[in-house]
């Protein structure tokens, strides 16, 4: 799902991480990207399933729908917090879980992810919901997904992206398990020579929190 196919306030938000003038600040810039994870959340939260209940108000019983089930929410690290913390605000009671991942020195060379950090509960028959502001190659969310594997087999991935380069989403249409789906804010032209998305918006973990050695 592209929400971009679509005018809304999700394109508004995604202009300011974009524009280089508004980007500089970096609260606003974690401001919107935590925006765009509630809006996406919620949008999410339509294709989830249902089970009728009842509660009780001052004044009689409501007939409600209520989650059947909480999605387990994984967030890979550093970028991906600020969107991550949108996605939570809206399932505030699922779990969460965290990816540390990073291109290896050698990335430009073999395009190799290194993942030095995984903690999550159980994933064994859970719609996980694998948040990732950036889809490049795709390589960071394949090798979490297989690295994620050893916690049990989920139901169901949907990955959440900001950004999605054509490369990435091909990647990941190949190599995604069956009953999966990938939504974003925007599908870009390409990658450069050192497979950063154009036009994009940047190094989305820099912006938000200054740049890594």
């Amino acid at each position: 799902m592209n929400l971009s196919q679509t005018n809304s306030i999700a394109g508004v938000y995604l202009a300011a991480l974009r524009d280089i003038s508004i980007q500089q600040d970096r609260f606003k810039f974690r401001l919107n990207l935590k925006r765009l994870g509630e809006l996406m959340a919620y949008e999410v939260s339509k294709k989830l399933d249902y089970t009728s209940a009842a509660v009780q108000t001052p004044l009689g019983n409501a007939k409600v729908n209520l989650l059947k089930e909480q999605p387990v929410v994984i967030a890979i690290m550093r970028a991906a917090l600020p969107f991550f913390e949108g996605v939570i605000s809206v399932f505030d009671q699922a779990d969460s879980g965290f990816v540390g991942a990073y291109r290896a020195p050698d990335f430009q060379e073999t395009k190799s992810i290194s993942t030095n950090y995984i903690a999550s509960g159980n994933l064994e028959g859970k719609t996980v919901l694998l948040v990732d502001p950036m889809l490049a190659t795709g390589n960071s969310l394949l090798d979490a997904i297989s690295k994620l594997d050893s916690l049990g087999k989920p139901e169901k991935w949907i990955i959440l992206s900001v950004i999605a380069a054509p490369e990435g989403v091909e990647a990941l249409n190949k190599n995604l398990p069956e009953n999966s789906a990938l939504w974003c804010a925007a599908i870009d032209s390409g990658l450069n020579e050192k497979s950063y998305i154009v036009p994009g918006l940047g190094d989305a973990g820099d912006l938000a929190y200054g740049e890594k050695i």
